[in-house]
């Protein structure tokens, strides 16, 4: 797909892969991680990236590692970007999201006439990236979406193990915010703390969990 691309548009230099990472949470930032490599990329040193969901925490660290250093030597540049819980209960998650999405593409300082975005699941670019293309499973078919999973992914974790040492009574630094048993026995013991996603829980919710 991306040969096809590039050979229709010529003037296409860059791939961008866009993730995100943190949308179903219960408490935390929801991140996107967007990486953007030469249209003509040397996939070889990639064999085996996977999409986060697919890799244990210790594997995406390690690739995570791989990508700053390619990163530093020029060979890609990523970004990632963070919209935190109070403008995600203010104004939902697809919003928060294509802020955050909008955000990463910014910071990557790129025409956006000369890149082909790809995007994994639902997302879409702003509409002035006229060449993306939004693909299902995307962070499964297309190895630059898995990096930008990746990098979203890390990224958002290690910001959940540093708010659990602001937030010690939750345990952040074990389940990153999701509503697990645990998650759902502290916030019945000590309420609501200040990064939780207020819109994502109810009383109801929380009865019906434990």
């Amino acid at each position: 797909m991306i040969s096809f691309y590039t050979v229709l548009v010529p003037r296409i230099k860059y791939i961008i892969g866009i993730d995100e990472a943190g949308r179903g949470p219960v408490a935390g930032a929801v991140s996107v991680g967007a990486v953007l490599i030469p249209a003509r990329f040397d996939w070889a040193p990639w064999q085996g990236v996977r999409d986060s969901k697919q890799l244990t925490a210790l594997a995406r660290e390690r690739w995570y590692g791989r990508i700053a250093e390619a990163q530093n030597g020029g060979g890609l540049r990523y970004s990632v970007s963070f919209t935190g819980s109070s403008q995600i209960d203010r104004g939902g998650i697809v919003p928060a999201i294509r802020a955050a999405l909008a955000r990463s593409l910014l910071k990557l300082e790129t025409d956006p006439f000369e890149c082909l975005v790809l995007l994994d699941g639902s997302l879409k670019a702003p509409e002035e990236y006229h060449f993306q293309r939004t693909i299902i499973r995307g962070d499964q078919l297309e190895p630059v979406i898995s990096l930008a999973s990746i990098v979203a992914k890390v990224s958002r974790d290690r910001q959940m193990v540093q708010l659990a040492k602001k937030y010690p009574l939750y345990g952040f630094e074990s389940h990153k915010g999701y509503g697990t048993r645990q998650h759902y026995a502290s916030i019945k013991k000590h309420g609501l703390c200040a990064i939780h996603r207020e819109s994502f829980l109810s009383s109801l919710e929380l009865s019906e969990s434990l």
